[in-house]
């Protein structure tokens, strides 16, 4: 079935609640939502952001709650993700539609297809937090709050770093350091910018299943060994205490960096993903292939998204804030000092920074009940 003629994700797919559909005219884009709480016009808008390796079904589990408090509820599938993406993607094709101002603009243009000139809030997930985050520094008349999960979002460049954020970080001495550690290693940024990603992960040798239930098992609570603590500096040595889906072994791909950890039952008694959930992601991205999710981090590598944030240097998100991750996950953590700059420096008005017990990465998947919870009290502050 071609692109252009494939139906909204299945209902059965689907909490109750919880309508597919895609939105023409976004941006150039005909773009795949998910909404909760669309019977009643004029509710406030809440738009839900994902990450990778995601689609708009990772906030399944908290779109219902979000809509019986009152909400319009709107997850996406990214451009370049899921039934969003228009057709297959290349790796010489051009990167300015993945910059983030693009993503900014992807969500300014779904709002008014919506008939909407303003939402109550942005959450956004891993990257997704940065997309969320540069929507609240950039645009806070549309953007009445933003909630930041997983990744802490360090803001624009002061003006004293602003000639020191514009150089790429695929530039960076950092991988050089750290290939030259005696255990070569490589950061997961500059392996996903990479002409070999896409492909390893499209063929993994275990299959898409297996590949992504390890990858999505490693970076949970689930997987024992993920006990993340504050890292003291931008170092190889101290970036290899990071685990491997992170700083991943030199010379590795993604797939055979995670087949030594998927679970022994294969993922079968998985609550939080069950096999029936896992399959959703399998048929997106067997049918899409990764290319299109990867190429935000290579805007990332090669400079174009901090240019994009230097744009804003010397600004900070003014509209309320909060960050939630799980108190597994080492998201948080990656980027030395980028937590402490996003509670200090980069948001006016932190409503709180929360680490949720029993989840790793995926936290609104693991432990849904405690981030709607942590959701709507933001919101009720936010409004206050």
């Amino acid at each position: 079935m071609g692109m252009a003629n494939l139906p909204p994700l299945s209902f059965e797919a689907l909490p109750h609640g919880i309508r597919a559909r895609f939105v023409d005219g976004v941006n150039g884009l005909r773009m795949h939502v998910l909404e909760a709480g669309h019977g009643e016009p004029g509710r406030p808008l809440i738009f839900l952001v994902h990450g990778f390796p995601e689609i708009a079904f990772s906030w399944r589990k908290i779109m219902p709650a979000l809509a019986a408090a009152g909400y319009h509820v709107v997850a996406p599938d990214l451009r370049g993700y899921g039934r969003t993406s228009n057709g297959s993607v290349g790796y010489d094709d051009d990167l300015a539609p993945y910059r983030l101002h693009n993503h900014l603009l992807d969500l300014l243009c779904l709002a008014s297809a919506l008939g909407r000139h303003r939402a109550a809030a942005i959450i956004g997930h891993d990257f997704g937090s940065w997309i969320a985050g540069y929507c609240a520094l950039a645009r806070p008349d549309v953007f009445g709050a933003v909630v930041l999960m997983s990744a802490p979002f360090a803001g624009a460049p002061t003006f004293d770093a602003l000639g020191r954020s514009l150089h790429a970080p695929a530039d960076d001495p950092i991988h050089a350091a750290l290939a030259a550690l005696p255990r070569p290693r490589e950061h997961y940024h500059l392996y996903y910018a990479s002409r070999s990603a896409a492909p390893d992960m499209d063929g993994s040798p275990q299959g898409l299943t297996a590949f992504l239930r390890a990858y999505f098992h490693h970076k949970s609570a689930d997987w024992p060994d993920n006990r993340p603590h504050a890292l003291a500096r931008w170092t190889a040595e101290t970036l290899a205490e990071l685990p491997t889906y992170y700083i991943m072994d030199l010379g590795r791909s993604m797939p055979a960096t995670v087949a030594p950890e998927m679970p022994a039952d294969a993922g079968g008694n998985c609550a939080w993903l069950t096999d029936r959930e896992l399959a959703v992601y399998v048929d997106e991205y067997a049918r899409t292939g990764f290319q299109g999710a990867l190429q935000g981090y290579r805007c990332r590598m090669d400079g174009s998204l901090a240019r994009d944030l230097a744009r804003f240097a010397g600004q900070r998100i003014e509209v309320p804030a909060l960050f939630v991750a799980g108190r597994s996950d080492w998201g948080p953590f990656q980027a030395p000092g980028a937590l402490e700059r996003m509670q200090e420096e980069a948001c006016a008005r932190m409503l709180g920074c929360h680490f949720v017990e029993g989840a790793g990465h995926w936290v609104q998947q693991e432990q849904p009940e405690a981030v709607i919870e942590l959701v709507l009290d933001a919101l009720a502050h936010a409004a206050a």
